[in-house]
């Protein structure tokens, strides 16, 4: 069913949206793998495992499995097609919750998708990224690819029910490489691995860089 899926969303994605992907021999064939992607719309999680060279999978929220009607089943249809695993969103625990099935699927020699970040951004710059994803670069041992797309936010802008035809941009940066730790590694050491991963990601991006955590509620 999932590959059955890839085969009929990734051409439908090519035509849709004309994707021009750059580094993609930068991801790894085989073996555990954290693609750490900037966040400017739902396509984003979408897009990534359509054009990488190996199924990755993303969490979504479990609210997107649940949508009825006619939406509904095309939206689990394409979650499902590429990966997607469905996880509750909101608080600690499940925050917490979720980072242990990361780590799950990092264990089984999958490859990961995560936006650090954490919410889209709503005015294109690039926000501070939490530390989620050193944890679980640290706990793993496995590497990560920088991703930068570019182009998202204009076909499905936050808010937006449905994509429109456009053409994007998605870069595979270098693999990042960094010495496992225990999973309760120190704060600090989680912070540092954070900010060279967006560092990287910005590299990739040319995005403004907003100096602060990504508010959805916020206005701005």
């Amino acid at each position: 069913m999932q590959t059955g899926t890839r085969l009929v969303l990734a051409p439908l994605s090519r035509l849709a949206f004309r994707p021009v992907v750059e580094g993609r021999d930068n991801v790894p064939r085989h073996g555990p793998v954290i693609l750490a992607a900037n966040h400017l719309s739902f396509l984003d999680s979408v897009v990534i495992p359509l054009v990488a060279p190996r199924p990755v999978a993303f969490l979504a929220k479990d609210e997107y499995f649940r949508q009825p009607g006619v939406k509904g089943w095309l939206t689990r249809t394409c979650l499902t097609g590429i990966d997607a695993i469905a996880v509750e969103r909101g608080g600690h625990r499940s925050a917490q919750a979720s980072l242990r099935v990361a780590l799950d699927v990092l264990a089984a020699g999958r490859a990961f998708g995560i936006h650090p970040e954490g919410s889209r951004s709503r005015d294109g710059r690039l926000y501070r990224g939490r530390t989620g994803v050193a944890w679980l670069a640290l706990a793993s041992g496995a590497p990560v690819v920088p991703v930068a797309l570019l182009g998202t936010d204009r076909i499905q802008p936050v808010g937006a029910r449905l994509p429109r035809p456009g053409r994007i941009t998605v870069r595979f940066g270098t693999p990042l490489h960094f010495t496992p730790q225990p999973a309760g590694s120190g704060g600090q050491a989680r912070r540092a691995v954070t900010d060279e991963i967006m560092t990287a990601i910005q590299k990739l991006s040319g995005q403004e860089v907003a100096d602060r955590y990504n508010d959805p509620h916020s206005p701005s």
